[in-house]
Parts: C-alpha cells; sequence; structure tokens
C-alpha cells in the first residue's frame, strides 16, 4: 500500500535489524506478546544514529530520506517535562524478541506474576514515579472474576483484540426481539454496524502510516480510536487516529501543530499517490483530516490526545457488557446524523456525547442496565495507567446482569422520553462516570453551557460545541418529536425511514 510497506504483522526488516526505543517503546526481552495489542506493537524499521538508514537486507549506510524529528523540552503545570537525554534518538537497545519463537499458547497468556507487572509497567514507558502504575496487579485482588477463579478471557464481557486483525466481535449475542419495534431496531443495527472487513481496512492503513511516520518520529505510535474500535462503529464511520510521541502532556497549540505539519507534510508529498487532500485543521485539539485511497476512509489524526485512547476501551467495555447496547446506541446515532443534530463542526452534538447520552440514561433507568464500570473496577481505568496496558484491563469486567428486561423498543422510547421531559439540561450534567446526573460544576467549562457532558477521564465538556441557542432548542425539538411519534406509533419508521437508512449505512 505506502512505499516500505509489508504484510499486516510483519517487519519490513529482518529482527538482526530491529532496535528498541529508549524512550517511548522501551519494552523488557520477555515481555509476552499478549501485553501489546497488533497496533501498539512498535516495530521501527529504520536506525537513525547519525542520521543514516539501514535498507531492508543490506548493512550498506544510505543517507535517511525524512529528517529526525526531536521535540524541545517544555514543562507543564506539575509534570515533569521529557529530558533531552530521553528526547534523542540513540537507540542503543536489545534486540526485539522474535515472535517466532514464541509459542502460539504463549501469545495468548496472561499475567500472572505481581513481580513481572511490576517491571513491565516500570521498563515500558517513563512516567514521574508518583504517577506510575502496574497492571493488573490489583486486579487479582480486586476482581470478582478473578476472584471467582474463571478465566477472564473467557468470562470478561470484552472481546480480546488479537495480535493479528482486530475482529468486529458481531458473533457475541444480541436480544432477542419479539415486538415490532424491537426487530425494527435490530435490522437497523445488523444492516449499519461496522464489518470486520471494514475494521480490518483502516487497521491496515494505521499500520503502514505508522511505518511511514516512525521514519520522522522514530519513538512514535500510531493507535486507532473512537468509534472504530469501540464496539459503535457502523460502516460509514469515520476512523480516528491518535499519534503518541511521549506519554505526557503536549501542548496543542504549538508542539501539536508542528508534528501534525510535519505529518502534513508527508502524506501531501510522500504518499501523495495513497492519500489525498490531507488538510490541517486547527481546532482546541488540531488534527489532519485526510482520504486513504486504498481503503476509501476517512480519517482524522490527532497528536498525544491520549484520553482519547482511554476512552475508546472504557466505551468498548460498555459496548460489550450488556447485548442491548450496542443496537441501542447505533439506533440513536443514526437518528441523530437523519436529522442533522450530529455534527460537532455545525454547533450540534458529536458522536462521542451522543454515545455518553445513551450510557447514562441506561444508568439512571430505576432498574439500571448499566454500572458505573469506573467506579466498580478503578483498576481497570486508572487515567494513569500507562498506555500498553489499556487495552489489557477491560478484559477482567464480566457481563452485566442486570434485572431490568425491557425491550429494545421500549428502550428507546424511554431514552427519548427522558431527555425531553425528565433531565434538567439547565442545572445538571451528564456524568457516566457517576452514574447519574449531577450537579454543574461552577467553572467556565460549564458556565452559561446549553448541553453539559462530562468526559469520564478529564472531565471536561463533550458537547461543547452546542453554543447557540438556536442549535440546542433544535436538539431539544427533535428529542420531544421522536418521543410523541414512537410512543404514538412504535414504528421506527416515523424518525428513521429503514431505506434512508440502508442507503446511507
Amino acid at each position: 500500500m505506502f512505499p516500505n510497506s509489508s504484510s499486516v504483522g510483519r517487519s519490513s526488516f529482518p529482527p538482526k535489524y530491529q532496535q528498541q526505543s529508549t524512550f517511548f517503546t522501551k519494552l523488557p526481552l520477555n515481555m509476552p506478546p499478549t501485553l501489546l495489542s497488533h497496533q501498539q506493537i512498535v516495530v521501527p524499521p529504520f536506525h537513525f544514529r547519525s542520521g543514516v538508514a539501514l535498507v531492508s537486507g543490506n548493512a550498506e549506510a544510505t543517507p535517511a530520506v525524512n529528517p529526525v524529528v526531536t521535540l524541545q523540552p517544555v514543562t507543564y503545570r506539575s509534570v515533569s517535562p521529557v529530558s533531552k537525554s530521553d528526547a534523542q534518538t540513540s537507540f542503543q537497545g536489545r534486540k526485539r524478541q522474535s515472535q517466532q519463537s514464541v509459542p502460539d499458547d504463549a501469545k495468548r497468556q496472561r499475567i500472572h506474576s505481581h513481580d513481572s507487572d511490576a517491571a513491565v509497567a516500570n521498563q515500558a514507558v517513563p512516567l514521574p514515579k508518583e504517577h506510575r502504575r502496574s497492571f493488573p496487579a490489583s486486579v487479582s485482588v480486586r476482581s470478582p472474576v478473578l476472584r471467582a477463579g474463571g478465566s477472564p478471557a473467557l468470562i470478561g464481557c470484552v472481546p480480546r483484540l488479537q495480535d493479528t486483525l482486530f475482529p468486529d466481535c458481531t458473533e457475541t449475542g444480541l436480544p432477542v426481539a419479539k415486538d415490532e419495534l424491537s426487530k425494527q431496531v435490530l435490522e437497523v443495527f445488523q444492516a449499519c454496524r461496522q464489518q470486520a472487513s471494514d475494521l480490518d481496512r483502516k487497521e491496515l492503513c494505521r499500520t503502514e502510516l505508522q511505518r511511514e511516520i516512525q521514519l520522522i518520529f522514530p519513538q512514535s505510535r500510531l493507535f486507532l480510536v473512537g468509534s472504530s474500535l469501540n464496539g459503535f462503529g457502523t460502516r460509514t464511520s469515520d476512523a480516528d487516529l491518535c499519534l503518541v510521541i511521549k506519554e505526557e502532556p503536549m501542548n496543542q497549540k504549538t508542539e501539536a501543530r508542528r508534528v501534525l505539519s510535519l505529518v502534513q507534510k508527508l502524506f501531501s508529498t510522500k504518499l501523495s499517490s495513497y492519500i489525498e487532500r490531507p488538510q490541517l485543521i486547527r481546532a482546541k485539539v488540531p488534527i489532519v483530516k485526510f482520504r486513504d485511497k486504498v481503503s476509501n476512509v476517512d480519517f482524522d489524526l490527532n497528536v498525544n490526545n491520549v484520553i482519547g485512547i482511554r476512552n475508546t476501551f472504557l466505551l468498548r467495555s460498555y459496548a460489550f457488557i450488556e447485548n442491548r447496547v450496542r443496537p441501542l446506541v447505533l439506533v440513536v446515532k443514526k437518528w441523530a446524523s437523519f436529522h442533522e443534530i450530529n455534527d460537532a463542526s455545525r454547533g450540534t452534538l458529536n458522536s462521542y456525547s451522543l454515545v455518553l447520552m445513551v450510557l447514562h440514561y441506561l444508568q439512571t433507568l430505576p432498574e439500571p442496565i448499566l454500572p458505573s464500570l469506573q467506579k466498580n473496577y478503578p483498576e481497570c481505568f486508572d487515567p494513569t495507567m500507562q498506555l500498553h496496558f489499556v487495552h489489557q484491563a477491560p478484559r477482567t469486567i464480566p457481563p452485566y446482569v442486570s434485572k431490568n428486561g425491557s425491550s429494545l423498543g421500549d428502550l428507546l422510547i424511554g431514552f427519548f422520553k427522558y431527555y425531553a421531559t425528565e433531565f434538567d439540561w439547565c442545572h445538571q450534567m451528564i456524568s457516566v462516570r457517576e452514574a447519574k446526573a449531577i450537579a454543574r460544576p461552577d467553572g467556565i467549562e460549564w458556565r452559561n453551557k446549553f448541553i453539559c457532558v462530562e468526559e469520564p477521564f478529564d472531565r471536561t465538556n463533550t458537547a461543547r460545541a452546542v453554543h447557540e441557542k438556536q442549535k440546542f432548542d433544535m436538539i431539544r425539538g427533535e428529542l420531544a418529536q421522536a418521543w410523541r411519534l414512537l410512543r404514538e406509533k412504535k414504528d421506527l419508521n416515523y424518525i428513521l425511514p429503514f431505506k434512508a437508512v440502508v442507503q446511507k449505512r
């Protein structure tokens, strides 16, 4: 697909030329492959000492095509800046263990040793000592799955992310639909949900782009995040990518934009045959928007917005913990898109806020369908957990068994009723973290805002784009209209015509 590309999951170069990063990707030799998902395995294809690149299969040195960029140290409040010695592009590290020498059962094994956990956590990514956490040492004490003596891989609600391309996991059980409205919800879900082939195309592009970007930023990693991976993706979902340069805060107005300008230049020059329309969008969190000609997928790429990695796996946990969640979320997203209230660039709700609204509603029912995972399993969603452990944590969470037997149709009607007649938009904030509506904080982030939806990790307002009363009134009007029509007609076509949805799936 791209220059220097190879098949997914295999390096372009023999193992003897693969070097470890001592800054961001320093991993012990005996680290089991199961610690890293496929997209988190870093195999820098070049040795960038003194600006020299190694040619595949050839020890002769040739001048490097792209410059190696080192970010200058910046002080961020209480977080220690990256040291110059760490930021230098010196890659005198141990060779990465060849996966061919690891037996298949070892690739699937889970972590058991408390000591090895601490060693891996402390060596993998340099963080200030007071922020270091190891996983899953605490899980062996607190997780009900492990206390029960079961296998997390079999009992956990979140499907495994394999070492190869990620499965879509659409074969997990779906709820039984007996009434007509519930059947319609399932029909829309099955027609529009992201397929394994859709995810494979996105992951292939991510793999190739990471290889190219590492020619400029050898210590970086590229993560697929958002709806493509959290279980709520559709066939037409764009793909979100997070480029991690360092596991520390980054100034989005200066450093991030400088990094993205280099990425945009790479896309518009060397990769112009594969990438079209790369644009640098100078938003609060700047991104490069582009389209991959091979996969025909639109991408948004940000830098160091690591909250997106953490909330991807939090939402993925909610998606698979109860089988009514994914169909309900997808239909609400499709409904919002059909009625043109699902576009933050136009002052309406982004998809992330819509998902949190559905989860919050399911948490606040008289008989909840969802708990607060962050309260029940704080060790799995520790905001200081190092990134290469984040995808492992949710596997230890068991499915949630609710006493609420409401059908999908009843839940959909209830969702619209809750936000049309019950939720206090003026004084309350939607909080999935607390599993309840809470009073608005008295901060600038929340003051005079029409809709307040708390981000579960950094506690910002995910719905801040709704800053015009006209747009807020339109959103409330659509919620009220949907509730009235569904309550009377019990037919999804009155608010979301099936044919129109399938054509745009």
